[in-house]
């Protein structure tokens, strides 16, 4: 009983007396949070770094940071405004046609034959420190024929005891541009910039060759014909026609550049062995460097210590001074030493750390609605009671991207332009409630798409001008869903009364493909299902991971499937071209999932690409916008909205949609994060001192029994 009081009375005076107890659901050192570090999190380890294959948006949360193409888009300006990254300026363009005679920008693009853009790049930029640069006294490189024994010490990039930089030059974007076409890489927008950078595509066939014969493949020593050198600093990308979008490609990782030293380096066998690849261990000339990558624990941005100097930004929007958006202005950026990435694999996990503090960001998912945002009478979204008192900021934004349901235009049940397909797929897009699905699933964060273009997006209307008459009505002041009544009428045109073959009388079954898994997945689907049996069609789910359905995808196999694109520049030809038939996810790898092909679509698209955003544009855009909405191979689906939520140490918070590279400008007031956390997280004692004394009173007695019977037994054995 004494050594029992013992401990208790060591444990509750460590909680007295200011023992760090509120660390043990932290997810860090205490003294990590008093340090300039951003935290944040990931479920999944990105698949891919290099940023010749990188095209997801998870992947872009590192991409971004390390690699730098030669264009940006302005951090605060709206609307989204492109300005030079390592260019000087914006590149310039001429035009030439078919003699190869220049021609002036007014003149008709159908006297285009091509446009030479022209970068030139800033000098004095280089790259993050790499062993791939160490050279020897003889200037020979000291890690590029490495053999098996030299790499008994080496498993992560650190581990090479030297490293070295060097000078960003114009022959590094040449070369990442060459990587885009190699069969090793496995470029996702080959396809695409085939069409578009003149002799990409016959360099492609060239490697490919190459490859099968057992040649090595030597991206140094080749040439593209549309893409040259004209000295150290500059070089021309020649495409065929009026291509203004390439200016948007020009600021994407897919154009950054690339030093073949590492290319060369992570050639070798022994490194490939040790998962010390371009996929790994990125390497480029942006703010910060990825010095730590263990997907079952963390990943690690830090400064690139080679990083030039860099500015935030002196302009913005009338409203970005008084909310103290440059009251950095002309700092010198990044602010924040290191980008810590922590595993979380629970989504309640990570909403309690943020909670706590430990956490700088946070979205909201559909558990955590509730606690964090409080919809007001007229369905406008503010925050709640607790989260206004710790001080939380909420960031909202209607999203550059399209969710839908896509139909596989190759099916022999839903492709196809029969008239019975167009009206079964038409029938099936009025069936499928998008408003309920966001009310249900998205809290109503999201927008019922008319069409492939979102809000923000040239193209996309507003009201009555902007509704999809297969599909809605308006009706007063509003739009509104047609009748189920209609796509049940649509399924008898089609050939399927109730669900039913007209021919056999047997049940129509359709099969949709899903990457999803777990119980919120499992509820959409139930949801789904029910909107098909309104039709009296039997839906069956084949839910499977990501990779294997972006195989099925490429395949051709999916019959129904759902998926979704984020904007790679604000453009609409960058969604219109989800729909262009060359572009053919099964027949050409490009972005058309749905393999969907219409020759006056196709037409009015080539002439729409190289408009500037106009009246005349606008009215290319409409017909096309009316040519899917009447062969419908999507089911339009959502436009989300999405909501984040900053504590009160972040400063430079505003969403950007289009840029990748946002790390750079943000800044943590970390003392200020130390002493919230401080006060969220302070043990609370009282328990343990209403536990103490009632342990007090329930042992005393028999203590006091106890130590008298003791004492008697002591004093009869001193008598006798």
């Amino acid at each position: 009983m004494i050594r029992f009081l013992s401990y208790f009375y060591i444990v509750l005076f460590l909680a007295l007396t200011g023992c760090d107890l509120n660390a043990v659901n932290s997810p860090y050192s205490g003294e990590q949070a008093k340090e300039n570090i951003l935290y944040s999190s990931f479920t999944l380890r990105p698949k891919h770094l290099d940023p010749a294959r990188s095209y997801s948006s998870n992947e872009a949360s590192f991409t971004g940071q390390i690699y730098e193409p030669p264009l940006q888009y302005h951090y605060l300006k709206r609307p989204y405004e492109l300005v030079p990254l390592t260019a000087t300026s914006l590149p310039t363009v001429e035009y030439f046609d078919e003699a190869g005679r220049v021609i002036v920008e007014e003149g008709s693009s159908a006297d285009v034959a091509y446009s030479v853009y022209t970068v030139t790049i800033k000098p004095n930029i280089r790259f993050q420190p790499h062993p791939a640069f160490v050279r020897d006294e003889y200037g020979e490189f000291l890690y590029h024929q490495l053999q098996a024994q030299e790499l008994d010490s080496i498993s992560t990039l650190s581990d090479f005891e030297l490293q070295s930089t060097r000078e960003l030059t114009a022959q590094d974007y040449i070369y990442q541009i060459k990587r885009l076409a190699s069969p090793e890489t496995h470029s996702p927008i080959l396809g695409l910039m085939s069409e578009y950078i003149v002799g990409l595509s016959d360099y492609a066939k060239l490697l490919r060759h190459r490859a099968k014969s057992g040649e090595p493949i030597d991206l140094k020593g080749s040439t593209i014909e549309g893409v040259s050198l004209v000295d150290r600093y500059r070089y021309q990308i020649k495409v065929y026609g009026k291509y203004p979008q390439l200016r948007y490609w020009l600021a994407m990782p897919f154009f950054a550049a690339v030093p073949w030293e590492a290319d060369y380096f992570y050639r070798q066998e022994e490194l490939i062995k040790r998962n010390i690849t371009m996929d790994w261990f990125p390497v480029g000339t942006g703010p910060y460097q990825l010095t730590e990558n263990d997907p079952n624990s963390q990943m690690v941005l830090e400064k690139n210590p080679y990083y030039r100097i860099d500015r935030y930004p002196t302009e913005g929007e009338h409203s970005d001074l008084e909310n103290g958006l440059l009251d950095d202005a002309n700092k010198q950026i990044p602010f924040v030493d290191k980008i810590v990435f922590l595993l979380e694999k629970e989504q309640t996990s990570y909403w309690n750390k943020f909670l706590q503090g430990y956490y700088d960001v946070s979205g909201i998912s559909s558990d955590s609605f509730d606690q964090a945002i409080q919809v007001g009478s007229g369905g406008d979204f503010g925050l709640s009671q607790e989260m206004a008192e710790k001080g939380v900021q909420l960031r909202t934004a209607v999203g550059t991207s399209t969710y839908y349901t896509g139909f596989n235009m190759q099916d022999a049940v839903v492709g196809g332009n029969s008239e019975q397909a167009r009206k079964l797929r038409q029938a099936i897009s009025i069936a499928i409630d998008y408003e309920e699905y966001i009310s249900i699933f998205l809290n109503g964060r999201g927008i019922a798409a008319q069409g492939p273009i979102p809000p923000g997006i040239f193209g996309y209307k507003t009201g009555e001008a902007g509704v999809n008459d297969k599909v809605y009505q308006w009706q007063g002041s509003e739009v509104k869903r047609r009748a189920i009544e209609e796509a049940r009428s649509l399924l008898i045109d089609a050939g399927y009364p109730n669900g039913r073959a007209v021919d056999s009388g047997e049940p129509l079954t359709l099969f949709l493909d899903a990457p999803s898994s777990g119980p919120e997945a499992r509820a959409q689907f139930d949801w789904l299902r029910k909107q098909f049996q309104k039709l009296g069609i039997q839906l069956v789910i084949r839910s499977t991971d990501y990779n294997r359905f972006q195989d099925k995808m490429r395949n051709g196999q999916a019959q129904i499937f759902q998926w979704g694109w984020n904007a790679d520049y604000p453009d609409p030809e960058n969604f219109l071209f989800l729909l262009y038939g060359p572009n053919s996810k099964a027949l050409s790898s490009g972005e058309n999932a749905a393999n969907y092909q219409n020759p006056e679509f196709d037409r009015l698209f080539e002439q729409m690409r190289v408009m500037p955003n106009n009246y005349e544009r606008q009215v290319f855009i409409d017909r096309m916008l009316d040519i899917v909405a009447e062969d419908a191979p999507w089911v339009w689906g959502y436009h989300p909205k999405q909501f984040s939520l900053f504590h009160s140490w972040n400063k430079n918070v505003k969403p950007n949609l289009m840029a990748n590279n946002l790390m750079k400008y943000r800044r943590i007031d970390a003392e200020k994060r130390y002493e919230q956390q401080q006060i969220w997280n302070r043990p609370i004692i009282w328990p343990l001192v209403i536990l103490f004394f009632v342990i007090i009173a329930l042992i005393l007695p028999g203590c006091l029994i106890y130590f008298r019977k003791k004492h008697k037994r002591m004093a009869l054995h001193n008598f006798h």
